[in-house]
């Protein structure tokens, strides 16, 4: 009983020389503990500033389209089978079926054609704008066309009945109608009647042909022909179910077409690609290489911090000689030595990674929800896109068992030092 009663009361006697210890160097713990807090805030903030506005140029370049190619039409770039170069290549609808049937890695494709400049009224309000029919099924899925609730987008009744039905882009109909609920509601385009049928839901767009979508009007091809009597289309999008296969999809696509309109299969310029495919590679490869200069910015001042713990350790160490001779001399083993400044050294950096952490955390929040969305499309979407941090719980348990394993190194190399210290010498120490 006496045993347990004298190590309990020794184990005491070395917390509180602990405690002791540690107000005496206060002040350069704390500073120790600001550092290892920025580091910590700095990497977290980095990354999750990075991650955000990587998500939001993903997630804007899906406003554009889902894994999507926009094909225009060229002119021939050299003589082929007799015929000679600079001939017009012109689209129909009926490539569109040629290409769905002879391809089976095209998901989804559509033929679109544009009409600018046409007069858009509703009650005396009048404005003008673009107008664009399209000529399949599925095409709001392709094209991220997706209404707002209680509306619909064109159905395959709509095409076959050439009906006059219209899906309003989302600016386009708050600038012609307001407040007003548009689906049902009746508006003329050059003084035709048409029906709203829906209204886009309000969407980021970082790629764009012809302007945003969301100041666009859609209405079916078949209807569009009637009206405005166009042959060709200004352009085919389709939708490749295999993302990696897209530049092999592309060259099935020139070839196809190269047979029906007889041009030669390598003739760049007959025909244009835009691969939103490929661009969204490239980009997202560019944002991995921030994030991970971003982390490495972040590592690297968490980094130095750590270092400045070791070093209060060493300094500690060679101050503390004679308080560690006395533990020694009552009875304190090398074991309890080490691990008293281990655990000294784990307390500074965990807490430092938390204050940063939580401060981190709180940066975040505030800025995801004071800061509103902009606009679809411009300066208010640059805004918005900064303002979308990703604070990820990866990153900060990350953050948090590297500052555990930092903190354990610069506490370990001290410790062994000090548990080394010879007592009697160490009594002696001034």
């Amino acid at each position: 009983m006496n045993k347990v009663f004298n190590h309990i009361s020794k184990n005491l006697l070395l917390i509180k020389l602990f405690i002791r210890e540690l107000n005496k160097e206060r002040r350069k713990i704390l500073m120790t503990i600001a550092g290892i807090a920025w580091g910590t805030l700095t990497i977290i903030l980095l990354l999750s500033f990075g991650d955000g506005l990587a998500n939001q140029m993903m997630k804007s370049r899906k406003g554009l389209g889902v894994n999507i190619v926009i094909l225009y039409p060229g002119q021939t770039g050299r003589e082929y089978q007799g015929l000679p170069q600079g001939r017009g290549i012109s689209f129909r609808e009926e490539d569109c079926d040629l290409l769905k049937n002879r391809i089976p890695y095209i998901d989804r494709i559509a033929g679109e054609y544009d009409s600018w400049g046409n007069s858009f009224k509703y009650k005396d309000k009048m404005v003008s704008e673009k107008v664009r029919g399209v000529s399949s099924i599925g095409y709001e899925d392709m094209r991220t066309h997706f209404p707002q609730e209680g509306g619909r987008f064109i159905n395959k009744m709509d095409l076959q009945e050439r009906r006059r039905v219209i899906f309003l882009g989302t600016n386009l109909k708050e600038r012609l109608m307001g407040d007003v609920d548009a689906v049902g509601e009746t508006i003329l385009i050059n003084g035709f009647p048409f029906k709203v049928i829906g209204v886009m839901q309000d969407k980021m767009q970082m790629g764009m042909y012809g302007g945003p979508d969301t100041e666009t009007a859609v209405i079916p091809a078949s209807t569009f022909k009637t009206i405005y009597g166009n042959e060709y289309l200004s352009r085919i999008i389709y939708q490749v179910n295999e993302i990696d296969r897209s530049e092999y999809v592309n060259s099935l696509v020139r070839q196809t077409l190269g047979s029906k309109y007889r041009f030669h299969p390598e003739d760049k310029s007959a025909l244009h690609f835009w691969d939103t495919i490929k661009n969204t590679k490239v980009t997202r490869k560019v944002f991995t290489g921030i994030t991970i200069f971003m982390g490495l910015i972040g590592a690297l001042t968490l980094v130095i911090a750590s270092v400045g713990v070791a070093n209060i350790m060493f300094i500690t160490v060679k101050k503390r000689t004679r308080e560690i001779g006395i533990k020694r001399a009552i009875g304190g083993k090398r074991g309890l030595i080490k691990f008293q400044f281990i655990m000294e050294a784990l307390l500074i950096d965990l807490t430092g990674g938390l204050i940063g952490g939580s401060v981190a955390y709180l940066i975040v929040f505030l800025i995801r929800n004071l800061i509103g969305k902009g606009d679809g499309f411009g300066e208010g979407m640059a805004m918005y896109m900064l303002s979308q941090p990703n604070f990820s719980w990866t990153v900060a348990i990350t953050t948090a068992s590297i500052l555990g394993l930092v903190g354990l190194l610069s506490g370990f190399f001290p410790a062994r030092r000090a548990a080394a210290v010879d007592p009697i010498e160490a009594l002696h120490y001034e």
